[in-house]
């Protein structure tokens, strides 16, 4: 009798099964590595990269893709973040937008733009008050330069840092460092990296790192593209509108900044700070050749990781803010300084510090004491970090020339001489071939002094105090030879580079070694004779021989030194030694 009531009752009140829920989906979890650690961790090369392969996924404003090769044999990795979607620099350009270009992880155990960038780029379009800004800018960052050392992850090599965790390496596959390769290129990032700089020709770049040195109270410290080696038109926009608001808004935010702690006394605040000077061979140093404003960001080593990580987002995020606000003014002083650039005449080589002038900087440091050192019981420096103090003291950021070049109308640079070829194309430098052999006068450079390091530097042996002799005089080219018209925009570099005397030129770096060394000599025995014949044809090099013996003995009592001299005069001696293979064309 209960089963037809039972059957009744359960057609008439629905079971769950026959229930259609709604559950709402949980929302992206879009926190970077970082953020989802303990605030001691930092991006993995897989986990950068992972990351912004998930956000090229899910925005159209971000774009991941490969810029070229690295020594690792992975490749160098480029993202773009574009308000209209627009990823073509021709285009960006065309419509106005100012270029920020962002580099991270050149030195990998310095890992604090790695993430500092990956939650820029996300917060650049899902934040409505940033993506603002992307109406007049668009950012380009590397997320990881050296891939090589962040592959190379450890925990001991920064032996001075407070953190993170584990970091990578700062030698590169090959174990060069790569902020000292931007001329001579021996790795393949740095000519991935001239490729994609020459391709986007960015307003401003920024090279994250972290300092060691001194300790002071700022947990962030700021190299801005030295004043005097910066074009004036550029410069006196960076100085006048660019660093007041950088460092007047990284003070309200209470990051404090101040110039790069580099400084020649005990102490920073014994002496005074005196300014970078960024040659080629360095990041910023290097963009400089090209009319763009460079700027490295220094957190300091012994601050803990999350507020290093979070100065550095804050300052990049400024940055940028600030470009969208002043960007007719930076596309004015940048466009000036590259009409000018065209017109300049003469340029200068090398640099040394002014001492003689210097401005005042209100710096926040701690007082330098001594204390016996439990190692070797001799006294030791420490900071007193109970002894904060804020002080005005000098900053020396005053360069002068130390050698000058008139601009020539073109060089030519032999076919022979290929590397170098590559590595002028690879940094925009337009290069014509003769069509066929032909004699031209110019300018001849004869290298007659010159120092060598005792060590490699970088895998090279550098020369420097390079000093030479010029002669005018027809040569003979051929059929292929570079000719390289300065009517380009990389005069600069060009002279930089193809000059001998210049600080970070291909002669300092060793691309022209095989010219400092005799191909052909003589057998004193044999030559003794031809000698003796030349000096009675040529009364006049009986002279000169008698004055060289009258003014220095030695040479007077060394058989073998005047016959090298003869040598020398005499038709002989190959021409080609110590002769620069570029001639400069007047």
């Amino acid at each position: 009798m209960l089963l037809p009531a039972l059957l009744s009752l359960l057609l008439t009140v629905p079971t769950p099964l026959t229930r259609t829920v709604t559950v709402p989906l949980a929302p992206a979890d879009w926190r970077t590595p970082f953020e989802r650690g303990n605030g001691n961790t930092t991006a993995t090369y897989d986990e950068c990269i992972a990351y912004y392969q998930r956000l090229d996924a899910a925005y159209p404003e971000i774009q991941l893709s490969e810029a070229g090769t690295t020594c690792s044999g992975r490749p160098l990795h480029v993202v773009v973040v574009s308000a209209d979607g627009d990823m073509e620099p021709a285009s960006l350009r065309a419509k106005g937008r100012r270029i920020v270009f962002i580099q991270n992880g050149i030195h990998p155990g310095e890992p604090e733009g790695i993430d500092a960038s990956l939650m820029l780029a996300r917060d650049y379009v899902q934040k409505k008050a940033l993506r603002r800004q992307l109406d007049d800018v668009v950012l380009v960052i590397i997320p990881i330069y050296n891939v090589g050392g962040a592959l190379n992850r450890n925990s001991s090599t920064r032996t001075n840092q407070n953190g993170p965790e584990s970091y990578g390496f700062r030698g590169n596959a090959r174990n060069l460092d790569l902020n000292r390769d931007y001329i001579k290129q021996d790795s393949r990032n740095a000519r991935s990296f001239a490729a994609l700089f020459q391709r986007w020709q960015p307003d401003v770049y920024i090279d994250t790192h972290t300092s060691n040195g001194a300790d002071y109270q700022y947990t962030l410290t700021l190299i801005a593209t030295q004043k005097d080696k910066l074009h004036p038109a550029l410069s006196q926009y960076m100085q006048r509108d660019l660093l007041p608001a950088l460092y007047g808004g990284m003070d309200k935010q209470k990051w404090y900044l101040s110039p790069y702690v580099d400084f020649a006394g005990r102490t920073p605040d014994a002496r005074g700070l005196t300014g970078f000077l960024e040659s080629p061979r360095y990041s910023t140093g290097y963009t400089t050749l090209f009319n763009t404003i460079g700027f490295v960001t220094e957190t300091h080593m012994l601050k803990a990781y999350t507020p290093r990580v979070r100065a550095t987002y804050d300052f990049l995020s400024l940055l940028i803010g600030i470009v969208q606000q002043q960007k007719a003014a930076l596309a004015t002083a940048r466009t000036e300084a590259v009409r000018l650039s065209q017109q300049q005449q003469e340029f200068a080589l090398g640099w040394r510090l002014d001492t003689t002038q210097a401005e005042r900087f209100t710096f926040r440091g701690y007082e330098g004491k001594t204390r016996p050192s439990d190692v070797s019981g001799q006294p030791r420096l420490y900071y007193d970090r109970k002894a904060p103090f804020t002080k005005s003291i000098p900053y020396y950021n005053t360069f002068v020339p130390t050698a000058k070049v008139q601009r020539p109308r073109a060089y030519v640079l032999p076919q022979a001489w290929g590397e170098v070829a590559e590595r002028l194309r690879l940094s925009g430098v337009q290069l014509r071939q003769l069509s066929m052999d032909t004699v031209i006068n110019g300018e001849t450079y004869y290298i007659q002094d010159y120092k060598t390091s005792p060590r490699p530097y970088e895998g090279h042996y550098l020369h420097s105090g390079v000093q030479v002799l010029s002669v005018r005089q027809p040569r003979q080219l051929l059929r292929g030879d570079y000719y390289i018209s300065l009517s380009q925009p990389a005069a600069r570099y060009l002279i930089e580079t193809l000059e001998p005397q210049a600080t970070d030129s291909f002669f300092a770096w060793g691309f022209f070694d095989s010219i400092l060394q005799q191909k052909e000599y003589f057998s004193d025995y044999v030559f003794e004779d031809l000698a003796a014949n030349l000096l009675r044809q040529k009364p006049e090099l009986q002279a000169q021989l008698n004055q060289k013996k009258q003014a220095d003995p030695a040479f007077a009592a060394s058989g073998s030194a005047q016959l090298d001299w003869l040598y020398r005069q005499s038709d002989h001696y190959e021409p080609s030694h110590l002769r620069y293979p570029v001639l400069r064309v007047l």
